[in-house]
């Protein structure tokens, strides 16, 4: 491993109220000297937050010290190896978030001999390298960074907690002992009756069932990572701008009681408790086009609604009569835009005493001026979009790599029961069996190349 010392931001570029770096590698405590002085490291104790100035002793004066160019008052924490992220010493800075003082920091700090800005993922590689985590757990780190929902953030941790290690190294250990007998068998196949073949197939057998399961959880990605998608639509002028504005609770999208004033579809983000979706609002879509742009504006609200995973038509409900009243209702209809749910909207404007359910069910009833309503809406919006799953027990697997290894052994498991079943010699099975065992083991790591290592930790951000 590297023995250099690595340096980079924890949090990204630009002003906040406080910013984070992280130091890690043998030259910490030189690091602590050049910075705070020969009295911090008299002084430095694991776990401690400390309050100093950070100084470049590099422009002091002669001997000095309160010459020296000041860069911040911050908060550092040193972590002794081998009780840290990294399993080295640690040494993270929380100076204030002015991107000048994290440059000047960084600078300073990599003026020390051997210390170098770290690459992609490279702590959580260096996390890995001295056995602080596994590669399920390393690979995890990005998963819980980048979760879009609390399910996918819950199946995260679980991952990061060894949840799946657990169950790989389970498997590992059972195939491990057949291996073990297997080899035994093949040290004493001349002393010894013919093995018990039948005992073996169902020890397989109930491995590769395991396998399988753990397979068939694998969800891509991509498919993972893909926000919820709810669309808005209906009528000129019924509301959807400002339910949005109402739901954001900001004035995000232009509003105005001037029919067609959202030409084109926006799309912003919404946070729901079961977490964030795209929400988009839509051109009016209108019985008869007004002019081209009109027309344009109508086809790409219904080509963002072909996509939707929730469609909802907003009616204005300061003029509902019915549906014999709303021919925008039968034009959106008529075009298959079935709604997922029905909006009324301005409904601090709507008649106590007109029927407010509709054809399919009950409608929701929304006041963007009161907030009547919206709550309902939110909860029904995430009831939908983030269905909960059977069993929260459950986790699956989002690593093309991990799903690689499991086919790997899936099929060695293949080989070996079809090697039973013709009655083959029992090295051939205890073969196979140290094939399906290094591809598990593969999984968490016990067994890795450079190049695996490399393609895992590029895609990481430089600060994990």
């Amino acid at each position: 491993m590297d023995s250099q010392t690595i340096v980079a931001p924890m949090t990204p570029a630009g002003v906040s109220a406080v910013a984070a770096i992280r130091v890690s590698g043998s030259k910490v405590r030189e690091v602590v000297r050049l910075l705070f002085g020969e009295s911090a490291i008299k002084n430095l104790k694991p776990r401690e937050a400390k309050l100093a100035t950070a100084r470049d002793y590099r422009t002091m004066v002669g001997e000095d010290r309160a010459t020296a160019l000041v860069i911040d008052s911050l908060l550092y924490i040193f972590f002794e190896c081998p009780n840290s992220y990294t399993g080295e010493d640690v040494l993270e800075l929380y100076p204030h978030g002015n991107p000048i003082i994290v440059r000047e920091l960084i600078q300073v700090i990599k003026s020390v001999d051997g210390v170098r800005l770290a690459e992609p993922g490279e702590y959580t590689r260096r996390a890995f390298l001295n056995g602080r985590m596994d590669l399920v757990q390393a690979e995890s780190v990005a998963d819980v960074i980048h979760s879009a929902n609390r399910d996918e953030l819950k199946n995260a941790h679980r991952l990061l907690g060894g949840a799946l290690s657990k169950k790989v190294k389970t498997l590992t250990e059972q195939v491990m002992d057949i291996s073990a007998r297997l080899e035994l068998d093949v040290d004493f196949s001349e002393e010894e009756a013919d093995p018990d073949y039948a005992t073996w197939g169902v020890k397989i057998s109930a491995i590769r069932e395991s396998v399988e399961s753990i397979l068939k959880s694998f969800k891509g990605k991509a498919a993972v990572s893909r926000l919820p998608l709810a669309v808005l639509y209906g009528a000129p002028n019924a509301g959807k701008s400002s339910l949005v504005n109402a739901l954001l609770g900001e004035d995000r999208i232009l509003v105005s009681n001037i029919p067609g004033t959202t030409r084109d579809f926006v799309e912003v983000r919404l946070f729901l408790d079961g977490g964030e979706i795209r929400l988009v609002d839509t051109a009016g879509i209108a019985d008869k086009a007004t002019d081209a742009l009109d027309a344009l504006s109508m086809e790409k609200s219904r080509e963002i609604l072909a996509e939707a995973d929730m469609k909802i038509l907003v009616l204005d409900g300061s003029d509902m009569c019915g549906a014999s009243c709303h021919p925008e209702r039968n034009e959106v209809e008529s075009k298959d835009l079935h709604p997922d749910f029905v909006v009324i909207s301005k409904s601090d404007l709507l008649d106590e005493r007109r029927e407010t359910r509709d054809e399919r069910g009950e409608s929701i009833r929304i006041s963007s001026k009161t907030g009547e309503g919206l709550a309902d809406l939110k909860c029904a919006m995430n009831a939908a979009l983030f269905k909960k799953t059977e069993n929260s027990e459950d986790l699956w697997i989002t690593s093309e790599r991990e799903k690689t290894c499991l086919e790997e052994a899936l099929a060695g498991i293949d080989r070996a029961l079809n090697l039973i079943r013709t009655n083959p010699a029992v090295e051939l099975l205890a073969f196979e069996m140290q094939l399906v065992r290094r591809s598990l083991q593969s999984i968490t790591g016990e067994i890795s190349s450079e190049d695996v290592l490399q393609q895992i930790f590029a895609g990481f951000c430089i600060g994990k």
